[in-house]
């Protein structure tokens, strides 16, 4: 499959797009004034442990308290689980690493077991063992790579357990050699940092997004990566040389008039995977509804009749959902627990085939996925590893009119509570004045017109004359009853 990556660098923000056969799957953003922490090590200060929950909070030097449960602490794992209490107390100094960004009202997810990644490794200093990725089928290659990672650790005495990434695939072993060494030094580093650091501080930064894109995602499918800025095309380059040379004849600087992402229609694909509603080629759509506790996907067949009967229908639109849905997966970056609704098929055979057709292009997919079968409600659970904020959180805010609700009150059911507030006034208030009520354009109208002959009758029960007032700058649901 042909990759193209796309780095669109302003002074504000870097973007990057992941191209595959012309279509955006994959977009990053991060903005210069808020760039993410995940993979970032900070010497960290314990501030409060919770018996209860089996964690902790840690000061790490940001705007809230990061969350550090003892899963994700260094402790031997053939003994049973500790208390809390035994690895931790209030005033501790540890180091910590950031596993997830702080989404929404949640600090950061820290980890004591470090992880520092590098083009075809991942070093972790305090493990013992030697993995590789699974997304190598081969026995022999893995057998390969297991066996250059064992003879490399002997050699230089190197401590802590190694990952094997999938970019490792086929290297030989000069290159893998090179890249441990980088690590050894980087990890050295680190330890250095760790002693010299007194109070919470960051101890070590994750690369900038644009070196990162080129770290994890460039590979030998990748056919162009574009940069649109000579500077960041320079610094990349510097970057390539050092460690993914293969790749420096498909690193180029694009200097075109027409903005980069315009040329590939990116844009445009963002703004749709803002809305709500994603269209299917066969007329069928997709309603994607992202909450707090999970994200829900709604498969419909719409306008599409195109089978031979109502079960070939369901069953050709759910097949082209299953495409869809994983590039929405992956394009608004969806994670934590995610339920679809496939529209019901009758025939077992039909549900079985589209989850193995689900599973085959979740497989492309970077971030962990982990899927149920179909249910006989046509239900399917799965979750999706989430270590970044979605496109949505991400690009948007909660609506300031409807609180994030995605509906306002009606101007019938505003009216109603306008009635009822002044008959509470006339009942607190002995003042013979009368009422003013200011209110958004429509309730003022429904008001003066529907609900003319209620105003009447209120004035006549509480004695009272009420005039009233359009306010444009308020909500549907904002209003104010003045006595005058």
């Amino acid at each position: 499959m042909a990759e193209e990556l796309l780095i669109n660098v302003t002074p504000m923000e870097c973007r990057v797009a992941l191209i595959e056969n012309g279509t955006v799957n994959e977009l990053f953003v991060e903005r210069t004034v808020k760039r993410g922490l995940v993979g970032n090590i900070y010497k960290g200060k314990v501030v409060r442990v919770l018996p209860g929950m089996q964690a902790a909070f840690v000061d790490i030097g940001l705007s809230r308290t990061a969350f550090l449960h003892i899963n994700d602490m260094v402790w031997s794992r053939s003994q049973p689980t500790p208390n809390v209490f035994e690895l931790l107390h209030p005033g501790q100094m540890l180091t910590v690493q950031v596993m997830k960004d702080m989404l929404g009202t949640k600090g950061a997810r820290l980890s004591t077991d470090l992880s520092i990644p590098s083009r075809y490794l991942v070093l972790m200093p305090y493990g013992n063992h030697i993995g590789v990725s699974q997304r190598i089928e081969s026995e022999e290659e893995r057998d390969r790579l297991r066996s250059i990672i064992e003879h490399i650790q002997a050699e230089h005495n190197l401590p802590g357990s190694v990952i094997v990434r999938t970019a490792a695939e086929g290297v030989d072993e000069a290159a893998i050699a090179q890249d441990m060494c980088y690590l050894s030094k980087l990890w050295e580093f680190i330890q250095r940092k760790q002693k010299e650091a007194a109070t919470a501080e960051l101890i070590f930064e994750e690369l900038p997004l644009p070196q990162r894109i080129i770290r994890d995602l460039a590979s030998d499918e990748t056919a162009k990566i574009y940069v649109d800025s000579r500077e960041i095309h320079g610094k990349l380059s510097e970057f390539v040389d050092e460690f993914v040379p293969t790749i420096q004849n498909r690193l180029i600087h694009y200097p075109g008039e027409k903005p980069l992402f315009d040329l590939y229609n990116v844009e445009e694909d963002i703004q749709k995977a803002l809305q709500t509603r994603v269209a299917l080629k066969s007329g069928g759509y997709l309603m994607i509804d992202q909450t707090e506790a999970m994200t829900t996907i709604d498969v419909n067949t719409g306008s599409y009749v195109g089978g031979r009967s109502l079960e070939d229908t369901v069953f050709k639109t759910n097949m082209e959902a299953t495409q869809v849905i994983a590039r929405q997966l992956r394009l608004r970056n969806l994670g934590g627990i995610l339920i679809i609704d496939f529209i019901d098929m009758q025939e077992a055979e039909h549900r079985e085939e589209v989850m193995r057709q689900f599973e085959r292009m979740l497989e492309r997919d970077h971030a962990k996925t982990k899927i149920t079968q179909v249910s006989e409600l046509g239900l399917v659970e799965m979750t999706r590893k989430r270590t970044r904020e979605s496109l949505e959180h991400l690009l948007c805010e909660s609506c300031p009119t409807c609180q994030g609700r995605g509906y306002v009150k009606t101007a019938e059911t505003v009216c109603y509570e306008i009635f009822r507030e002044i008959m509470r006034y006339a009942r607190a208030f002995d003042s013979k004045g009368g009422f003013t009520v200011v209110a958004h354009p429509a309730v003022i109208d429904r008001l003066l017109t529907a609900e003319a002959p209620a105003v009447a009758d209120l004035e006549h029960f509480v004695k009272r004359v009420i005039k009233f007032q359009v306010e444009n700058l308020y909500t549907q649901e904002q209003y104010d009853i003045i006595l005058t």
